[in-house]
């Protein structure tokens, strides 16, 4: 629990300043446009632009880490939380075979019951551990909107 209180305030104070900079260089844009210079103009909205899309981002990706914490919670609560016994290298990583004998497990759950976030967000954290980030969080996804 404590090592989660840490990881909740190092990712707050990591999107106050990610979202400290984006004011930053929104703000630059900002003054880029007023300049009157054709290419001042230019820049300037580009800045503007890319302030804005990467605020979408962060705004995106707390919203989605918020949700998966509900989800995490709501499954703690529920004892369905899958307990993280895997051996691990030095590194932190987990052992590759049997993170790959967990992960098929994992998804032969999700195949049997597709409908059910649970067996999707258990399959999450399987893709997490055999090093599938992209599809891990493409199961997160999947786990969030059948959740609802």
């Amino acid at each position: 629990m404590r090592g989660e209180r840490r990881d909740r305030i190092w990712a707050a104070g990591m999107a106050v300043l990610v979202g400290a900079l984006l004011v930053l260089v929104l703000w630059r844009g900002v003054l880029l446009m007023g300049s009157g210079t054709v290419a001042g103009v230019g820049i300037g909205v580009a800045v503007v632009v890319i302030a804005a899309v990467g605020a979408w981002v962060l705004w995106r990706s707390v919203r989605f880490g918020l949700r998966m914490q509900t989800l995490a919670r709501e499954l703690e609560d529920e004892g369905g939380l899958p307990v993280d016994d895997l051996p691990r290298r030095p590194s932190g990583r987990a052992e590759r075979a049997a993170a790959d004998e967990l992960f098929e497990r994992r998804r032969a759950e999700a195949e049997a019951d597709s409908e059910n976030w649970r067996v999707w967000f258990r399959l999450a954290l399987a893709y997490d551990d055999a090093g599938d980030r992209s599809r891990a969080r493409e199961a997160a996804r999947r786990a969030v909107a059948l959740h609802g």
